[in-house]
């Protein structure tokens, strides 16, 4: 199914984007979200706590799909090397935020794909693997420079939190979907999907985690970011943030 986008002319308009799948319309809770069947509406005037930056590099799912998510791994070639060699020569910069959801849905889609339903151990769920689709593909919205700061900031960037909202998750159900998504499912094969799909959105996920799952979030960031500056800003602002996110399923 083709991904129809409405463009954003300005920053601060409204922008729309219709999907292949129905979004849960619990997402509207989230300040800023407005869903309407496959179409979901953000304003960025209401949704975002910092948004400093409105462009993103991105590269086209289809070329992405064909030339590099079956790529295999070499001892001389490690998937990273070829994500970044990828983003390098495919990557265009954008300053729509309608197209950047379009190709996080994407890139969504397939790591959090309906198979793992079927896998014997992982014990996922539907409603689990969709809230991981859908905050996915709106945390994509977030920015981080290539000097650490934090540029563009949304409620989506704290997922467990905001799917806690929307799908009403209680905490250990929200540390789920945290390991879940920052894991890889424990297993390196899956790990090394994710790095080369997530070249479609112009880096690679770093989580803020440090190492339990502790509801920081996490963003697609460059190659190359200082995550040092990244982890330190991260910290001095996130729990006044994740408040902010969690008061939004107390009204």
């Amino acid at each position: 199914m083709t991904t129809a986008t409405t463009p954003c002319t300005t920053a601060n308009k409204p922008f729309s984007v219709t999907l292949p799948e129905a979004f849960t319309p619990e997402w509207s809770r989230i300040d800023g979200i407005t869903v309407d069947g496959r179409t979901v509406t953000v304003d960025p005037g209401q949704y975002f706590f910092r948004y400093e930056n409105p462009t993103w590099v991105l590269a086209d799912w289809d070329l992405l799909r064909a030339e590099l998510l079956d790529a295999a791994e070499t001892s001389e070639l490690a998937v990273e090397q070829q994500a970044l060699e990828f983003v390098k020569a495919h990557g265009q910069v954008t300053d729509d935020p309608a197209k950047v959801l379009a190709v996080s849905y994407q890139v969504a889609a397939h790591l959090f794909r309906d198979e793992y339903l079927h896998i014997e151990g992982l014990g996922v769920t539907e409603r689990e693997l969709k809230a991981l689709r859908e905050a996915t593909t709106i945390m994509a919205l977030n920015r981080v420079e290539v000097d650490g700061h934090l540029s563009n900031v949304g409620p989506c960037w704290f997922f467990p939190v905001a799917t806690s909202v929307v799908f009403g998750f209680d905490e250990d159900e929200g540390k789920r979907v945290d390991e879940l998504y920052h894991g890889g499912w424990f297993n390196e094969t899956r790990r090394r999907e994710s790095v080369l799909a997530h070249a479609a959105l112009g880096g690679r996920l770093v989580h803020g985690c440090q190492a339990s799952a502790d509801m920081a979030g996490g963003c697609v960031l460059a190659y190359g970011t200082d995550l040092a500056a990244f982890r330190a800003e991260l910290d001095s602002v996130r729990h006044d943030w994740m408040d902010r996110v969690a008061a939004m399923g107390r009204r």
